[in-house]
């Protein structure tokens, strides 16, 4: 085993193999799916839904960028489904938003090895309030301004919405699921080292 230290700039480019590709896709494609039929809508077009599970699902396994280019290309294909037209605005944000989900290497949490303790959860819903707040109280609205120069009354109470709706989700569900996920990662490890 390798024990050299991974640098931040490929943590942050996440892991790329075949199965990299095929999961962003998988995710995109059910992000997009979830966000449409997925969900309870709790402002206009903001719905508290289970497609925020999929960045956590992604970046767990992948990483950062990874996570991010789900976000982005679900958020295109739900817009695509509900027939809204494009929304980069949203698409981007909700990018930003799976980037931040899928710093979990950063601060030692490697799913993939077994490893997300008590310490890496707290750091997780932080990560997750910031990520939230960042993408959605500042690049979403800043973005709606510039690409389409719109009142940013309706886009304030969306991202106040979409903020505690998403935290919620990914909170929640998604440390349960990260506790699980790295649960069954460790005792597959342990039965390869065995053999």
């Amino acid at each position: 085993m390798d024990n050299k230290k991974e640098s931040i700039g490929k943590i942050l480019l996440g892991k790329w193999s075949t199965k990299t590709i095929i999961g962003i896709a998988i995710g995109a494609a059910l992000f997009g799916v979830l966000m449409n039929f997925g969900g309870i809508r709790v402002f206009t077009n903001t719905s508290l839904t289970t497609a925020m599970i999929i960045d956590v699902i992604v970046g767990a396994l992948f990483g950062p960028l990874p996570a991010a280019l789900a976000a982005f290309f679900g958020n295109v294909i739900a817009d695509l489904i509900g027939g809204w037209g494009f929304w980069f605005d949203w698409s981007i944000g909700n990018g930003v938003l799976g980037f931040f989900v899928g710093l979990l290497p950063i601060y030692g949490a490697k799913i993939a090895d077994g490893i997300f303790e008590v310490k890496h959860a707290i750091i997780y819903v932080v990560t997750v309030i910031i990520g939230n707040l960042f993408a959605f109280g500042v690049v979403t609205p800043v973005l709606t301004y510039l690409f389409y120069s719109q009142e940013l009354t309706i886009t304030w109470g969306q991202a106040i919405s979409a903020v505690i709706s998403n935290a919620s989700v990914q909170i929640i569900i998604g440390i349960p699921l990260l506790f699980l996920l790295a649960k069954r990662n460790a005792r597959s490890t342990n039965l390869t080292k065995e053999d």
